[in-house]
């Protein structure tokens, strides 16, 4: 068993404005999460955990007074978790107009502007052919449309010109934007949904802050153009494009009607009802803050807003859509505004319908314009999407490609503290940050607070002169997870001097279980077990018998006993609702970790018993972020642990306070650390701190693999 020979040599070594209507909502293909024991917890996981959210969301809300005291802060946080905390700074804007089309009703400019230098944001600006003074304004922001020919983008603006078209045939002034991933320079939306990134949780970036800070500087292209009225500034959009409404709408004041069309529900549909899986990460912001999506509506309130949806839309469903519309009111209700919240729904199903379109023309009319006539049909597109195209070369300056490598600033290298003071503030800070911004989601920060171990003892056997025992404890609502601890016979687990606890990864549990079946094939009947190892058990009672040692083995959510869908594509879906719910899956292991060295001190004799820990590659890290919140962990041994948390394990934000060097210089201040790998550069950092504040040469050391097999 390769944890237990490591650390055997290691101690060798010393150690529609209507009354929402009664729609059943269509229901997503991919609402099951699996058929498993892992599967089946999980979904009850996020059951819960979903549900504690949405009764949190603006419970806390009863006067007005309540949510005037709590906008602005509610706002700074939406800014954060879109990545906009601080915000970048309004840069020149370098507006050019590559391109002018003449219409029988209207003008089209084919222009582009920077959000921030290198950051393109392409559109076109359609103005009526004639106006009396200033117009009103509306941004369209697009949705999900791909309009390609021979591998040219041009620009999901091309896909929505009609609404555009119908605007400044109308009397208003419209600009349409480019997304990000759709736009003539294709950048990326699917990075934990697709492409793997999820050192984007890690970082803290979504695409939707992107997209969000593009609207924002949109406007202020608006406000600088002659024609606008910056006073009656609109937004809309459907599916991404409703949501980024969304995002502005929250964050701009400047924006004075909104029309998000299909671009909003509820983290019940998300989570559960698995509307996640039809969404890349443009959708949604990072929960640091672990809202349900209603904190966002509200922040539009008491300006008119319409909440427009189809009856059958099976990524927006209608029972949440109405959810979100029902605790948006209580907020519009408290201004006396509520004639200003609309909700429209009409039939069909995910689809830029015409009388979804209609629905937004009046609103804007209304509230923009003061009046309210008749709308005739929508016209039709009037241009090919090579005329509206804005570039004929794509800038070789270009960060879109790239700007979720920039976008989210990293916290920058410490420098080594100049004192034992200097040191003491930083420690306490990255600690409060870790609580704050990495681990919030874990159950000491949730109103129902940390339930009981329930510490349930499954067997103890023995055999080949080892004692196995196991024992079930509940790390939080609906996990419940198995400790095993292994020693000699003939010892009580009071008589061990020293017992070391270790994380499991799914190759370490394969390891631990192909090893211990030999002895204990009756102790693991109903599991999917490995081919056995003799020699491995042959080298662990040999061990046994000549220390007195005790083995603890734990194996986190996900996996061993409780793991679920072994689908590539099921996993990645179950990670990015973790996401959704202001957690990581690794964070949630973390917890569970601490959990195991709380369960583990409770079994007999054990509790005053020196205590090891031990993890291997991700592991290594999750073993020791848990250290650093558990009490009397005497040495870590960490094997091919990441220098990085861009490589794993992935913590929401931790890139914007610290990286893992740092975190091993907290764990070197409390515990001893050895550090297991060939490569021995990457951790100057610890060893430069550990010499400064003079901590015993031992502290941390690094060790080749070599030397701990």
């Amino acid at each position: 068993m390769r944890f237990l020979l490591r650390v055997t040599v290691a101690l060798l070594l010393l150690f529609c404005v209507s009354p929402a209507p009664t729609v059943r909502a269509t229901r997503p293909a991919w609402s099951k999460i699996g058929d498993g024991r892992g599967d089946a917890m999980i979904a009850a996981y996020f059951r819960d955990e979903t549900g504690k959210l949405a009764r949190r969301s603006l419970a806390d809300i009863h006067t007005l007074a309540d949510w005037q005291s709590r906008r602005e802060e509610a706002r700074r946080e939406l800014f954060e978790m879109l990545g906009l905390d601080p915000l970048p700074p309004r840069t020149p804007l370098a507006p050019v107009i590559t391109g002018t089309l003449e219409h029988e009703q209207f003008v089209v400019e084919k222009l582009h502007f920077q959000s921030r230098p290198g950051l393109y944001v392409t559109g076109n600006l359609y103005r009526p052919k004639s106006l009396a003074g200033k117009a009103p304004a509306i941004l369209y922001v697009c949705g999900h449309s791909a309009v390609k020919k021979d591998g040219v983008s041009f620009g999901n603006k091309t896909a929505y010109q009609e609404h555009a078209a119908w605007f400044a045939s109308n009397g208003y002034v419209c600009l349409t934007i480019d997304t990000l991933q759709l736009g003539e320079i294709e950048g990326i939306h699917h990075g934990t949904y697709r492409e793997k990134m999820w050192w984007w949780n890690a970082r803290g970036y979504t695409p939707a802050g992107v997209e969000a800070w593009n609207c924002i500087r949109a406007l202020d292209y608006l406000q600088s153009r002659s024609e606008v009225d910056g006073d009656r500034l609109g937004v809309t959009g459907r599916s991404g494009g409703g949501a980024y409404s969304w995002w502005l709408g929250a964050l701009d004041d400047r924006i004075k009607v909104a029309v998000p069309v299909a671009g909003i529900t509820n983290l019940k549909n998300h989570v559960i009802d698995g509307c996640v899986e039809g969404h890349c990460d443009c959708m949604f912001p990072v929960n640091t803050y672990r809202w349900d999506f209603a904190q966002v509506a509200a922040l539009v309130a008491p300006r008119p807003l319409l909440i427009s949806n189809s009856d059958k839309d099976s990524i927006f469903p209608l029972d949440g859509v109405i959810e979100v519309y029902e605790k948006t009111r209580r907020i519009y209700a408290l201004h006396k505004a509520e004639d200003k919240l609309g909700l429209q729904i009409s039939e069909g199903p995910h689809k830029d319908t015409q009388e979804l379109r209609i629905a937004a023309y009046h609103w804007f009319n209304r509230y923009l314009k003061g009046d309210d006539p008749s709308v005739d049909e929508p016209v039709l597109k009037p241009l090919e999407p090579e005329q509206l195209k804005v570039f004929n070369v794509l800038p070789a300056d270009q960060q879109n490609t790239t700007i979720h490598e920039t976008f989210t600033p990293m916290a920058a290298a410490p420098e080594v503290p100049t004192s034992r003071d200097e040191w003491d503030g930083r420690r306490a800070s990255w600690m409060a940050d870790l609580k704050a911004k990495c681990f919030r989601g874990w159950p000491d920060e949730a109103p129902d607070g940390v339930p009981p171990l329930d510490i349930e003892p499954v067997f103890r056997a023995a055999h080949g002169g080892i004692e196995l025992s196991a024992y079930d404890f509940t790390s939080q609502q609906h996990i419940r997870l198995r400790l095993y601890l292994a020693h000699r016979a003939d010892l009580k687990a009071a008589d061990l001097e020293l017992v070391v606890l270790n994380a499991m990864d799914a190759q370490g549990w394969n390891e631990f279980v192909a090893t211990i079946r030999v002895g204990f094939e009756r102790e693991f009947a109903g599991l999917e077990l490995p081919d056995a190892n003799p020699e491995g058990f042959a080298q662990e009672a040999k061990m046994y018998d000549s220390h007195k040692w005790g083995m603890a083995y734990v194996a986190p959510r996900g996996i061993g006993p409780t793991a679920w869908n072994a689908d590539e594509r099921k996993r990645t879906q179950i990670e990015r609702r973790f996401m959704l719910l202001g957690q990581t899956l690794d964070g949630m292991r973390v917890w569970d970790v601490r959990r195991a060295v709380q369960a583990l001190r409770t079994v007999d004799g054990v509790r005053d018993v020196p205590l090891w820990m031990q993890g291997e590659r991700e592991m290594a890290g999750i073993v020791l972020y848990a250290s650093l919140f558990e009490p009397k962990v005497q040495r870590l041994d960490l094997w091919h642990i990441n220098k990085t948390h861009r490589l794993g394990p992935i913590f929401l934000n931790v890139l914007r306070y610290l990286d893992v060097p740092q975190a091993i210089v907290m764990a070197a201040e409390r515990s001893n650390v050895r550090i297991y790998q060939d490569d021995a550069t990457g951790w100057e950092y610890p060893q430069a701190v550990a010499a400064k504040l003079d901590w015993a040469d031992k502290r941390i050391e690094l060790r080749s693999v070599k030397q701990g097999k």
